[in-house]
């Protein structure tokens, strides 16, 4: 059989060439690309790979130090864009090959052969934060006299491009570059953030902004990534664009836009193509619950933006935002047209739009009701401090 030649094939390269194909055949599956016969590659890949449904020793690796301090910026999902604020899980593979084959190979097969004599070694742990500290700022300092060549940051793209077909793949080793470079006030932040934050009130707004203020002043370029390690801590991701808003001094979109933290309206406008994506594969899969539920939620991000951003549809985020929104009227049309005229389907239910109805309005109100009310305790807290002092 054809897919029994293939395999005997893909055996004779390396175990790391093939936990790296596992990889993109799973981010094209996900990316929407039909590879017949792919199935079942991937699971005996994974077989091989991920035994009982777990996953590799990857501590055993010289990478997973290199790369431990990305973890609170990692993503698990594989978009096919750049997504700012975050490093898909899946570029760690091609860009460390392409790392240690390329940009350093020398220093790469040192650090490996110290790394062999440290790691699993209890008495050297510090020796061991050491190396991998000592050469992720070589490998940081490369990179920035590499990428600052226009050429040779093109031969960078090109280099890449063999070792994936992530059209990302550049775009998140910048993003590495520029999170190794800050790890450590990374690490800082990511330890004061709270473990959850239910709700983003005004309050909690406060003491985020005031976080965010001195990560930036060091950090400019690493701001993203502070965004993200709040948005992971949201019960409702959208209300992350409450850092902008909040800050702004009208809900007019080009105020938003001049905020220091507007950058979170995009990533929120990511979460819609996280959740397009999401859609599309569960409806392939036909799981019609989780694919209403991701339908949802897309609607009241959606709702959401253009209702705390005014002129919202004529900005650059509008234009983008109905680009998503068509894209996933066109999977929910598909789904619908395979079904009787007569015949209801959960996703063309209007209660998916909870926010039209009594109960959402309600609940909006009470939102802004507990913002009015916040805002005045807070402004007049402030007045009235102005008095005593004037006094």
């Amino acid at each position: 059989m054809q897919i029994d030649r293939i395999w005997e094939f893909l055996q004779r390269l390396s175990p790391l060439t093939r936990s790296c194909l596992l990889t993109e055949l799973e981010r094209l599956e996900l990316c929407g690309v039909d590879m017949p016969g792919s199935a079942d590659i991937q699971a005996r890949l994974r077989a091989e790979f991920r035994k009982d449904g777990g996953q590799p020793n990857r501590e055993a690796e010289p990478s997973f130090h290199f790369f431990a301090a990305l973890d609170p910026v990692l993503m698990e999902g594989v978009p096919d864009y750049d997504s700012p604020g975050r490093i898909p899980r899946a570029s760690l593979v091609p860009i460390w090959e392409w790392s240690t084959r390329d940009l350093l190979p020398t220093m790469a097969r040192d650090f490996n052969s110290q790394m062999q004599t440290l790691i699993g070694n209890d008495t050297k742990k510090k020796e061991l934060r050491q190396a991998v500290s000592t050469f992720q700022t070589k490998v940081v300092k490369y990179l920035e006299n590499t990428l600052s060549d226009a050429t040779a940051a093109q031969m960078t793209r090109a280099r890449l491009a063999t070792y994936t077909s992530s059209r990302s793949a550049y775009g998140d080793l910048v993003k590495m570059m520029i999170a190794l470079r800050s790890r450590d006030a990374i690490a800082k932040f990511n330890k004061a953030l709270p473990e959850r934050i239910a709700k983003l009130d005004n309050s909690e707004v406060a003491k985020l902004t005031a976080l965010l203020d001195a990560f930036r002043k060091g950090n400019t370029d690493a701001v993203p990534f502070a965004l993200a390690m709040i948005g992971k801590r949201l019960k409702t991701p959208w209300h992350l664009i409450r850092l902008a808003t909040k800050a702004s001094a009208s809900k007019s979109a080009a105020d938003v836009a001049a905020t220091p933290y507007a950058i979170a309206i995009p990533m929120v406008l990511d979460r819609i193509d996280d959740g397009r994506r999401a859609l599309r594969i569960a409806l392939k899969q036909n799981r019609v619950i989780i694919a209403r539920d991701l339908l949802s939620a897309i609607y009241d991000i959606e709702y959401a933006l253009k209702k705390n951003i005014d002129q919202f549809d004529e900005s650059a985020w509008g234009v983008r935002l109905q680009k998503l929104m068509d894209a996933v009227a066109e999977l929910v049309a598909a789904e619908i047209s395979r079904f009787p005229a007569d015949v209801g389907h959960v996703l063309g239910s209007r209660r998916l739009r909870n926010h039209d109805s009594l109960a959402g309005k309600l609940a909006s109100m009470a939102w802004k009701g507990r913002d009015v009310v916040s805002d005045a305790v807070t402004n007049g807290a402030a007045h009235f401090r102005k008095m005593i002092n004037a006094a």
